[in-house]
């Protein structure tokens, strides 16, 4: 079974080409949503978390996303802890939740794919990019933020440019439809280098 890394920057339209490959039925895995989930769950990742950054970490038993993100995107060091106590074990999740699929592909979407080096155990990478203007306006519309946090955010990011080098297909997201068109071509692509 062939592993597809999908990424993007924030606001990209990941979660949109997510859903398009989810409707076509390759089994898709959201790292992001998976994360969340972790560490609302684990008790080892609570523990970890909370002794990381206090007990503000978690309210009524729940992460405390704006609090760990007001500290995290203005402290890169914490950023890297908390990366640190999550991520190996989402990806011990990732691979529980591979070895259940039954398709000849599947869809890892992760944010910060090139930038945590998780590209390395990708056999192809699609990565989505949109104009800048195009993803404040989305990220400004869904997220209740600002320009500010965003840009920070962003920061922590690499550029479009940085991953197009290393990825095997890039999607231009400007509009649904032509997105679309776009999964559609690289679903019938993967899957004629697959056989």
């Amino acid at each position: 079974m062939k592993i597809v890394g999908l990424t993007g920057g924030i606001g990209s339209g990941k979660t949109t080409v997510a859903n398009e490959f989810k409707a076509l039925g390759i089994p898709t895995y959201i790292a992001d949503d998976e994360a969340k989930n972790l560490m609302n769950r684990s008790k080892v990742i609570k523990r970890k978390l909370i002794a990381l950054f206090g007990e503000n970490a978690y309210v009524d038993g729940h992460l405390n996303k704006p609090f760990l993100a007001n500290i995290i995107f203005n402290d890169e060091s914490y950023l890297k802890k908390i990366n640190a106590i999550v991520h190996p074990r989402v990806a011990r999740h990732f691979e529980k939740w591979v070895a259940k699929q039954k398709s000849s592909f599947v869809i890892k979407e992760v944010a910060i794919l090139f930038e945590n080096g998780g590209y390395k155990a990708c056999d192809l990478v699609i990565t989505v990019t949109a104009p800048l203007k195009l993803r404040m306006e989305r990220l400004l519309k869904r997220d209740n933020t600002t320009k500010e946090k965003i840009e920070v955010i962003m920061k922590n990011q690499w550029s479009d440019e940085q991953k197009v080098q290393l990825s095997d297909y890039v999607i231009v997201n400007k509009s649904l439809h032509k997105t679309k068109h776009q999964v559609h071509k690289i679903h019938q692509e993967i899957i004629e280098k697959i056989q």
